[in-house]
């Protein structure tokens, strides 16, 4: 197993910030533009085209399911209650069940080449110390294990006293994989797991699937500014970021987007599109 700080250890990185758009190439700037743009950059970066990234971006009131999700027999009813709450509702292109997002949820893409020397478990690990090292200041105490009753819940929730405050994806082309987190940064985190739980009520009810799909516990949920009795905004994550990302390299720089990478966006963004016709975008 190689150590988390080699694998994210390189002298150049692209540093993207995206959490202020409110569009990008003539489309609304939503989560699924968010998705597109992440592969679109994994293509680059895999090619060459690119050094490794990582960008940081946020969406207003946005709950982004899993394709599992996609499949559950009831899924209308549990959009139009979403969409009732305020939310955007969408599909992503990459692994695991649904998550909440806002304005006080940061997500990272950590985009890095030559995946095929690194596992999913390695680059997941990446991601889990990278956060540690982030918040290294204010506690010791983020660890990764499954946060039972949690919505999306895997082997890489991030969590203080047992409660999570962030979960991990992974999505690879060709030879980048694009590592996703968001980070609960402050907010009503057990309200958010509510809106997550009828979700589930109402898309399941009590039919049988192949798929366990969670029972939500909103309990288990917590924001970073909770947790760590530490209030925090987005802005100062931001700054976080940064300031590791400087620890891990040599240069950061600001690259702006190659016409090859906006076509790949283009591509994509039709397939995020196609993916989500189910769902009435209102």
């Amino acid at each position: 197993m190689k150590k988390w700080d080699e694998i994210i250890s390189y002298e150049t990185f692209r540093y993207i910030d995206h959490t202020a758009l409110h569009e990008f190439e003539g489309k609304p700037y939503t989560a699924m533009t968010s998705f597109a743009i992440d592969d679109a950059i994994a293509t680059a970066v895999s090619n060459g085209a690119s050094p490794p990234a990582f960008r940081l971006w946020k969406h207003p009131s946005t709950i982004v399911l899993g394709i599992p999700d996609g499949r559950l027999p009831f899924l209308d009813d549990g959009v139009a209650y979403l969409q009732e709450q305020g939310y955007r509702v969408i599909i992503r292109n990459s692994g695991g069940l649904a998550v909440a997002l806002d304005e006080d949820v940061l997500n990272l893409s950590l985009v890095l080449p030559d995946v095929q020397h690194v596992s999913i478990h390695d680059a997941y690990e990446a991601m889990y110390h990278f956060v540690q090292h982030m918040f290294q200041d204010l506690t010791g105490e983020i660890e990764a294990y499954e946060i039972v009753g949690s919505y999306c819940p895997g082997d890489y929730d991030l969590s203080i006293n047992g409660k999570k405050f962030a979960g991990i994806s992974q999505r690879r082309i060709k030879e980048a994989a694009a590592t996703q987190i968001y980070l609960d940064v402050r907010g009503n985190s057990q309200q958010r797991a509510r809106h997550i739980q009828e979700f589930y009520r109402l898309s399941k009810r009590d039919e049988s699937t192949k798929f366990v799909y969670p029972e939500v516990v909103p309990e288990v949920m917590g924001s970073l500014s909770d947790l760590l009795d530490h209030p925090l905004t987005v802005d100062d994550v931001k700054g976080r970021v940064y300031r590791a990302l400087e620890n891990l390299s040599e240069e950061i720089i600001v690259q702006e987007f190659s016409e090859q990478e906006k076509a790949t966006f283009e591509k994509r963004y039709e397939q995020m599109l196609k993916r989500n016709e189910r769902i009435d975008q209102r």
